[in-house]
């Protein structure tokens, strides 16, 4: 307890460099924690994005390009498949449901996904989550759109606007539809998925405004049963089953299917493919921190060994009032031990902080949903590994320390 005293005083008699190692320590303890829960809430919000979908079946590409253009609407496809595969998928046995996609229009930069009213109903994300509206309702007639959280916020829409569709993905639209503007009749909650990002209008609106009819006047009365009408082909579609035991069987048949050459993934599979391809990043993260954690405690070494040459007289006097040199080791173990444990507590504080403030913004630009609570096992260790880091650091001066004589302690140097 005299020892622990003792090293606080000293601590607080030397405070501008204990802050500075302190401080230094603890934004490293707070970095570390950050990349850690971005890291983990990343992969937990990627593998969150589509949920309950059991296949999602396009034209033949590779697995992951196909879930990048149906699911993040990143890329496109070059390729469709045929309103008449899609209508023989919908009806094999065991499919409780389907929703058609068709992509390649947007809005200001935002994709425009034309789907039918099942979209609504059976699209889920987050551990079956189902989409819900902040304002309005889903699309009842071929001249409405329902948007998603983040396009009404960035673009200030709200319920009854009219807006314009392009053709072309992305800010570079190469023609507007301005003779087919659409009344924006709902709004999605957030999702921290590309759901957020997207225009949802009717299937048959798609083929409408290609075709040059107009979708405001002449096809206003129609109904619910004529949003999906019969294109001539769609950029994919989702698919449930009755039972995860029709899941293989179906797919194998799809990948076999020889009108057309198409391709079904199980999009849990796919994901978790994709997430492995990103571990390397995942690393130089890791990597990245770590080395900050030890350029921080190489900092508090340096200080240390700097203070303790000044000590020396100090450490002396110390040994002549009947200290013994395990007592100067303890010393100087324990003050090293004070500023790593505080560093923690600080950057620990500090963590949290960034946390709350990063939460919205990643939220609506990067679709991560930040979960703010008690450090997980694995931080809990991270935070252990630094402290014992951090002791074996202060090992090194406090070992020095030990084998200061008094005399040399005493003695004047000119």
């Amino acid at each position: 307890m005299i020892l622990l005293k003792l090293a606080i005083s000293s601590l607080y008699n030397r405070r501008a460099s204990a802050f500075l190692t302190l401080f230094t320590i603890a934004v490293s303890v707070m970095l570390l924690l950050s990349i850690e829960r971005v890291r983990v809430d990343a992969k937990s919000s990627f593998s969150n994005t589509i949920s309950g979908t059991d296949l999602i079946v396009g034209a033949r590409t590779g697995d992951i390009q196909l879930l990048l253009s149906s699911v993040f609407r990143i890329g496109h496809a070059n390729n469709g498949v045929s309103w008449q595969s899609y209508q023989y998928i919908k009806q094999q046995r065991g499919v409780n449901w389907t929703i058609p996609l068709s992509l390649g229009d947007s809005h200001k930069g935002q994709a425009v996904l034309g789907t039918s009213a099942d979209y609504f109903q059976h699209y889920k994300f987050a551990k079956k989550q189902q989409l819900r509206f902040s304002q309005g309702r889903a699309f009842a007639h071929l001249n409405e759109v329902v948007l998603g959280a983040q396009v009404a916020a960035k673009l200030g829409y709200s319920l009854g606007d009219s807006i314009v569709i392009s053709h072309g993905m992305g800010n570079t639209s190469f023609h507007h539809h301005d003779d087919n503007p659409f009344t924006v009749v709902g709004i999605l909650d957030a999702t921290g998925t590309p759901v957020d990002k997207t225009l949802h209008i009717p299937l048959a609106a798609i083929e409408l405004i290609h075709s040059g009819n107009h979708t405001s006047h002449e096809h206003e009365h129609e109904q619910h049963d004529d949003l999906t009408g019969e294109p001539k082909q769609i950029t994919a579609f989702l698919v449930g089953f009755d039972s995860p035991l029709y899941t293989l069987q179906v797919r194998r048949n799809i990948n076999q299917y020889k009108p057309e050459a198409l391709l079904a993934i199980m999009p849990g599979v796919t994901l978790r493919e994709l997430w492995e391809m990103l571990t390397i990043v995942e690393k130089i993260l890791l990597l990245f921190s770590i080395v900050v954690v030890l350029v921080s405690l190489l900092g508090m070494l340096t200080t240390l060994l700097a203070s303790l040459n000044q000590r020396r007289r100090e450490l002396a006097i110390l040994r002549s009032v009947g200290a013994r040199p395990w007592h100067l080791f303890t010393l100087i173990s324990i003050e090293s031990l004070l500023i790593t444990f505080l560093g923690c507590l600080v950057g620990c504080g500090l963590f949290y902080l960034l946390m709350s403030l990063a939460t919205g913004y990643l939220q609506s630009n990067a679709g991560i949903t930040i979960t703010i609570a008690m450090l997980s096992s694995y931080e809990l260790v991270l935070i252990g590994a630094i402290m014992a880091a951090g002791f074996i650091v202060g090992l090194i001066p406090a070992t020095r320390a030990y084998f200061y004589s008094l005399s040399d302690g005493m003695s004047i140097k000119i």
